[in-house]
């Protein structure tokens, strides 16, 4: 059994894998300032209790991580907890991968993942759209080329940074697709701007990336605010969840041949 672990801004996501398929996936909210290697023991034990799961059946962990400060934190417990050696994904792993990609040490390594698992499972010219603390769009050739990466806020992060940056507008807007775009109080108001208008950011990046590289391309999207923006399901080819998770055991199974 695989344990891939996905350390993001704003959630780490936790994913056993055997048989060819999900066991059990779980997420974890990213804390850097409260004891971070207690807290996230407790987390891991907890989740391979609950699971009932032993360690010892764990053969290999693969970490991916965007969060410097929890990288380190997060190799050396698996590595005392799991006795295994680490897989961690980043620019000396690439190599090995049957991908192209321009600038290995700037590319976020769920960029990688995600561009790994889309070229795996699909073998398409693509365009990988991650809804997570960042929007981003990835653009993967059938081949393996990365081409590229657009990057916008995410939509949490839109929201944070509207109640951050005035003295009257809430913190916490429930993330619902309102109905009509004329807001009739705050919270309507910050969802028809942020929701709807992000339909609308997604629809023309994908349409200007497109144009730049070709109709054919499919768009996937990914990420777990995916599911949010429900008026955006027929603009996707495949939407995949689960796709970074994926993208790291192809990323395992391709360092084992």
């Amino acid at each position: 059994m695989y344990l891939a672990i996905d350390i993001g801004n704003s959630n780490i996501v936790v994913g056993c894998y055997a048989s060819d398929s999900w066991q059990h996936i779980e997420r974890f909210p990213t804390l850097v300032n409260e004891s971070p290697a207690f807290f996230y023991k407790v987390k891991l034990t907890d989740y391979f209790l609950e699971k009932n799961i032993e360690f010892a059946t764990i053969r290999r962990v693969i970490l991916s991580s965007v969060v410097p400060e929890l990288t380190e934190v997060f190799k050396s417990l698996s590595e005392n907890l799991f006795r295994k050696p680490v897989l961690l994904i980043g620019p000396e792993v690439y190599p090995r991968l049957q991908l192209k990609i321009r600038n290995p040490y700037e590319i976020g390594a769920d960029l990688v993942a995600n561009a790994a698992a889309a070229q795996n499972l699909y073998g398409k010219d693509c365009i990988v759209v991650d809804f997570g603390t960042a929007l981003t769009f990835t653009t993967v050739t059938g081949d393996g080329q990365i081409l590229g990466v657009a990057i916008a806020p995410g939509l949490k992060t839109a929201i944070a940074a509207l109640y951050q940056k005035t003295a009257q507008l809430p913190p916490d807007v429930p993330l619902h697709v309102p109905s009509s775009a004329i807001g009739k109080d705050t919270p309507h108001a910050i969802q028809s701007g942020i929701l709807l208008g992000y339909e609308g950011l997604v629809r023309h990046l994908i349409a200007n990336i497109r144009q730049e590289v070709g109709q054919h391309y499919i768009a996937i999207a990914t990420g777990g605010l995916s599911g949010v923006l429900t008026n955006l399901k027929e603009d996707f080819d495949v939407i995949n969840r689960e796709l970074t998770l994926q993208g790291l055991i192809v990323i395992a199974l391709a360092t084992e041949s």
